[in-house]
């Protein structure tokens, strides 16, 4: 069973996933619609980053898991025989 600390931890993480999805679909799918002068464009960053930072995200994710595959590779390969 989960104790209160993983469970406090597990809500985080789903509640700043939900606000970065949230962020992200109204930066993209709806800021575009809305006049460029209107208020709450300061709480956005410019369009660019909407397709930059997830690309930034992508290539580390991938590196991270090339590297970590690669330790556990590296870690269990066997000695050869003979």
């Amino acid at each position: 069973m989960a104790t209160g600390t993983d469970q406090a931890v597990g809500m985080s993480l789903v509640g700043f996933s939900l606000f970065l999805f949230t962020y992200y679909t109204i930066w993209v799918i709806i800021l575009p619609f809305v006049d460029g002068d209107h208020v709450v464009h300061k709480y956005f960053l410019p369009r660019e980053y909407s397709v930059i930072l997830p690309g930034i995200a992508a290539l580390l994710l991938l590196l991270f898991i090339g590297t970590f595959i690669g330790v556990v590779t590296w870690k269990n390969r066997k000695p050869k025989k003979g």
